[in-house]
């Protein structure tokens, strides 16, 4: 998956999330396709597919591995990219 800046999206009243068109086409998502939404930190994984826990924490290793990060180092810089969304977002720091 090609490399793409953060983008942002509204959760609507009824709690539903409209996907942006450039990551829908990244991720191979269509219209009517069921997704899997894997909570990690303070964070959600969405896939295409229905992942079992295992194929999950594999495929988050490898990309752990891949990367060099370790997942403390992965779950900060999450941390730190949301706050940067809520400052931009709100001009404010966050909670």
């Amino acid at each position: 998956m090609e490399a793409v800046k953060s983008l942002t999206a509204e959760i609507k009243s009824r709690g539903q999330l409209t996907i942006p068109k450039k990551i829908r086409k990244l991720g191979y998502l269509e219209e009517g396709q069921i997704v899997s939404m894997i909570p990690v930190g303070d964070s959600v994984i969405i896939t295409p597919r229905r992942l079992e826990l295992e194929e999950a924490r594999g495929e988050l290793r490898r990309l752990l591995k891949g990367s060099g990060l370790s997942l403390e180092d992965l779950l900060s810089g999450l941390g730190e990219e949301r706050e940067g969304l809520y400052r931009k977002a709100y001009g404010k720091k966050s909670r």
